[in-house]
């Protein structure tokens, strides 16, 4: 089991603590998705809980710096837009090239705030769309379509970090 401590869209953050109350009590726990955007949490969560015990971050723009202090991954809403990129800055960091992992973040990180302009997954299905990936945009109720304001700021990060 993987838990999901996701704040911003469960209202409630799971404490270190707590995480490792349960990783080590179930052999069943044995990561966690970790999206509080907190670098000290997850760093405590790191010291609190066993060695074999899986941290990934829950957000785009933590997961070069969560790699750098003991993570092992990312569940990455930008994998869906660009997943060779998300590939390609995971790959390098595991391989010791931290030079090149540092110059992926940097290039994708415009786009990982994008990504966010609005509700998660309307902004990554509006990329896809505009990249020609999937046929249209549209998305089911209740949630609603990229506001036009928040498409064009979209497209514009888009062009600027060479997506389009």
């Amino acid at each position: 089991m993987v838990l999901y401590n996701v704040p911003g869209r469960t209202s409630v953050n799971m404490l270190p603590e707590t995480v490792a109350r349960c990783a080590k009590e179930s052999e069943y726990v044995i990561a966690i998705k970790e999206a509080t955007g907190s670098l000290n949490q997850v760093s405590q969560v790191i010291l609190q809980c066993p060695d074999d015990f899986i941290v990934l971050s829950g957000d785009d723009f933590t997961a070069f710096p969560t790699m750098a202090i003991g993570g092992k991954g990312v569940i990455s809403v930008c994998s869906n837009v660009l997943p060779r990129e998300m590939a390609e800055m995971m790959n390098a960091w595991n391989e010791g090239n931290i030079d090149k992992a540092r110059e992926l973040h940097y290039k994708l990180f415009p786009l990982f705030g994008a990504l966010f302009y609005e509700t998660n997954p309307v902004p990554a299905k509006t990329a896809l769309a505009v990249m020609g990936k999937i046929p249209s945009d549209e998305v089911r109720l209740p949630l609603a379509p990229m506001s036009e304001t928040n498409k064009d700021r979209l497209i514009q990060v888009m062009k600027s970090v060479g997506v389009i």
